[in-house]
Order: structure tokens, then sequence, then C-alpha cells
């Protein structure tokens, strides 16, 4: 570890870390449209290929909790350096698989490497800004949690249409070395680092707990709604190791002198109530990021591409503020712009649960634009107040902490809204099934409609009327799922909406002070 930190340009180091964060966003979602390519090329069958991403998934939540220690252990920059070059070469392996138990090890490795980036990266940007300025250094690195789950699925396709699915993995060699270049060159361990001392014992019971808590909690997110959650005994085994993992985990990591992760750092009532707003946050935000585009395709039958262009714009406005919005917390408090935030967004949500099967294009895209416009207050303003009491000496810990309740929140979302919509939908079919016979007026009338149209296609030679019939279940069905889904943006609007009352517990963060005018002392 170096004595004495080189004076290095701060945005030449927020380049440096922000390369390694985005390639690790960006492989987060750059399989999915590729999977039925790699299925075909592997002959793997349908479910077995979704280890492919479960798989990357796990590693990635059992490393990003136990980056802060690895850091402690290694030295930050030579661990970030690692982490990059082994997320670089797995994804060359990945390239090169030739069976699907292959790719699937291969994606572990990947996730071993790129669960340390997002945090150690986040840790060094906020480091090398003045606490003041945290929150324009919060807002540049927001940028790649917006373009990354969108460049990814674009990337992921154009690769694998036009040249193979395995340029997905390989296009990362590039940029892993100007990564590690980068690290090299301007990166470097501060003088308070701290550095595990020498005799000191590993706690083994913590980091055994804490990859068996978490790998087995994100299996459950990721494959509970696949498998019927605990009607299957396989996620009802693991949810219990990941309920008695993680409950011992705590217990164990508060009494010892040395934890994998210290725990302490939640007596900060600001990062405590912050890391709260940003679980439950992340939880309805990106439910509702998951829900649009299904919404769209799946009900109103547009294509990807038209989805996209809904999509595009909110994203696009939300890149251009995020900067800006950094640049607020220096002026005002960021419980105010956080506050904000959270009731544009509550109310995007909740325009989109008014949302009927005859909108128009431009309905749809002002939803979008209205999350546009509050994400990014929401973004950096969370980040803000629940590390701006946060010492440097604590900001790997604290990072690794944020890094891993704000993924699990997302998780924890998805998992909610794929859940909610098969149910809601049943329960609301079961409801509209009741109108569906003879002794109903309008079930009568569209009955007759239907197979009025039919004849006027096909001819009277039959009377159609099962094939009217099918075509108002079908109909049916298809409101059904439009229920399911106003349903499950309410409630995530909801949650939005009520994280407004923990701001009065976070302390006021720091503001920056005026610069006084001209001939003013």
């Amino acid at each position: 570890m170096d004595d004495k930190s080189p004076q290095v340009n701060k945005w030449l180091i927020t380049i440096s870390v922000m390369i390694p964060a985005l390639i690790e966003i960006l492989d987060t979602s750059v399989a999915n449209v590729s999977l039925t390519h790699i299925q075909g090329s592997l002959s793997a069958g349908q479910e077995e290929v979704t280890w492919v991403l479960t798989s990357y998934l796990v590693a990635n939540a059992v490393v990003i909790p136990m980056s802060g220690w690895l850091a402690r252990l290694m030295g930050r920059k030579r661990y970030l350096i690692a982490s990059v070059v082994l997320f670089t070469m797995s994804s060359l392996l990945c390239g090169t698989a030739t069976g699907l138990e292959e790719l699937i090890v291969f994606r572990v490795i990947q996730g071993l490497g790129g669960g340390g980036l997002q945090p150690m990266s986040q840790s060094i940007l906020l480091e090398t800004f003045p606490p003041k300025e945290r929150g324009l250094a919060l807002g540049i690195f927001g940028v790649g949690f917006v373009v990354g789950p969108i460049l990814g699925p674009l990337l992921g396709g154009y690769l694998t249409d036009n040249y193979s699915w395995r340029w997905i993995f390989y296009i990362n060699l590039p940029i892993g070395i100007l990564a590690v270049f980068m690290c090299r060159s301007f990166v470097f361990d501060p003088p308070y680092q701290k550095r595990r001392q020498k005799g000191e014992k590993v706690d083994t019971v913590g980091l055994m707990l804490l990859c068996l808590g978490i790998g087995s909690l994100q299996i459950v997110l990721d494959k509970g709604q696949l498998e019927d959650w605990f009607n299957s005994q396989f996620i009802l085994t693991l949810s219990c190791i990941a309920v008695v993992c993680l409950i011992l985990l705590v217990i164990w990591e508060l009494r010892h002198g040395s934890p994998i992760l210290d725990l302490s750092i939640f007596k900060d009532r600001s990062f405590a109530s912050g890391n709260l707003i940003v679980f439950l946050g992340y939880f309805a935000f990106f439910g509702s990021i998951v829900l649009l585009p299904l919404y769209l395709q799946t009900l109103m039958g547009y294509t990807s591409f038209l989805a996209g262009l809904v999509l595009g714009p909110g994203a696009a406005l939300a890149v251009g503020m995020l900067p800006l919005v950094g640049k607020l917390t220096e002026h005002f408090d960021s419980r105010k712009l956080l506050g904000f935030g959270l009731v544009v967004v509550a109310y995007s949500v909740y325009y989109m649960s008014e949302f009927n099967l005859y909108i128009d294009f431009g309905t749809a895209v002002t939803g979008r634009l209205l999350q546009g416009i509050g994400a990014p207050f929401f973004f950096t303003a969370s980040a803000f107040v629940t590390m701006a009491y946060v010492s440097n000496q604590q900001m790997n810990n604290a990072s690794a902490i944020f890094n891993l309740l704000r993924n699990l929140g997302g998780s924890f979302g998805v998992a909610f809204v794929s859940t909610a919509l098969a149910r809601r939908a049943q329960f609301h079919q079961n409801r509209l099934i009741e109108h569906l016979n003879i002794y109903d007026p309008g079930f009568r009338f569209h009955l007759a409609e239907q197979k009025a149209a039919l004849a006027a296609r096909l001819g009277t030679m039959s009377d159609h009327n099962d094939a009217a019939m099918q075509m108002i279940y079908g109909s049916l069905k298809r409101q059904a799922s439009a229920l399911a889904f106003n349903d499950a943006f309410f409630v995530q609007a909801l949650i939005i909406l009520g994280l407004v009352c923990f701001l009065f517990i976070i302390r006021k963060p720091p503001i920056a002070k005026r610069r006084p005018a001209a001939g003013q002392k």
C-alpha cells in the first residue's frame, strides 16, 4: 500500500472506475436475448439454459457483500484489477464453451469476478470527490445503471443476430484490457486504507453463512415463480437455508472482532434509513421497469422495436438529468430532492396503473417520461443521503452493503411482479368469467355480434358458436391480464409514496457553501 497516493485528476479516476462498472452491469442483461441461440447451439433444454443467467446472478450476489473485506485483504486497487482480469478471462472462456455445463461454470467465475466491480467502483468514486460533491459523482455513476440495462439487450441482440452469441462474451475482452490499463494507471490505494493485520483470523463461519444465505436467496428469487414457489420442495428447502443462514450471519457478524460484513455501520440512522429506502425503492421501481415493456408487448401487440421507442425517451431524459441532479445536491437539501423524486416516480407508476387496452403511443411514452424525470432524483439523492456521513475508512464496507441491498431490492421486485401478475390475472379471470352465461344480456349481445362477424367472413354454413366463444374467452383473458398489471402498478406506487415518511429520520446531509459574490468577503 502506498504511503502517499499520487494526485490524479478526478475525472480520469471517474472514467477508470466507470468502465469496469458498466461492463459488469451490461453482463447482467446482455445474455437474456441470446438464450434461445445458446440453447440450440449447445443442445440444452429450455429450463436448463436459464441457469446461464441464474449462475451469474448468484455468484455476483455472493461476492458483492464480501467485496469490502476482500479489498481489505488484498488492497483495493489490487482487488479491483484482479476482479477485472477474472471477469475478462472468464468472459473469453464463456465464448469458447462447448457445452452447457462448461458455460455455467465459466459464468459462475465471471460472476465472482464481476461482483466486486460495482461496490469498489462506487467507493473509489465517492472518495475521489469531496463529501459535498459526492452527489455529482453519484449522478455520473448512476448513468451506468440507466444505460446498462437498456444497452445490454440491444447489444446482445445485435451481436447474436449478426455474428454469434459467443460475441456477447468476446466483446468484453478489449473493454477489460482497457479497464485494467486505466485502473493500473490512475487508481491508487489511499493511505488510510485498512489492510488485514498479520495473524488476523479469517471469519470462516461468516464467509460460509454469507455464501449459503445469499446464494440460496438469489436462486429462490430467480427460480421461485418458475417452480411455483413453496409448492416446490427445491424452493422450500433453499428458502429455509437462506433464512436460517442470514439470521445466523447477522448474529455472528455483530459479535465477531473482524467480520466479513461490518454491520455496526447501521448504527448511523441516515445509513440505515437510506438503505431501507433504497431496498424498497428499487423493489418497486425495478418491478415497474419490468412491467411496462411486458404490458406493451404481450397485451398491446407492440414489437420489441416499438416497445424500445416507448422506453427510449424516458431513459434518455434520465441520463441527461443525472449529472444535473448530482450538481443540485451541492445547493439543496438532498432529502427534499429525494422526496421530490419519490413523489414523481410514485405518480408515474400510478399513472401506468390507469392504463387500459386502448391507450395510444403517446400515453405510454408519457408514463415513461414521468419516470425519467423522477428516477434521477431517486437514484442520486438516495445514494447521497445514505452515504453522506460514511467515513472514507468505512466506504468499502458501506458500498458493499448498499449495492447488496439495492440489487436484492431489484431481485425481490422482479420476483414480486412475476408472481403478482400470475395470481391477480387468475383472480380477475375468475371474476370476469362469472358473466359468461346466457342469462347475461351483455354476453348474449357480444356472442351474437361475434357470430355475425364470423358468418360475414366465413359464410353461414355453421353457426360459429364455438369459435365465437373462444374469441370472447381470449378477450376476457387479455382483460384479466390488463387488470392484473393495473393492480401491480398500483401497489408499487403506494410503496414508493410511503417511503417519503422515512425522510424525516435521515440527518440533513452536507451542502456546499455558496461562493461569495465579487467584491464581497
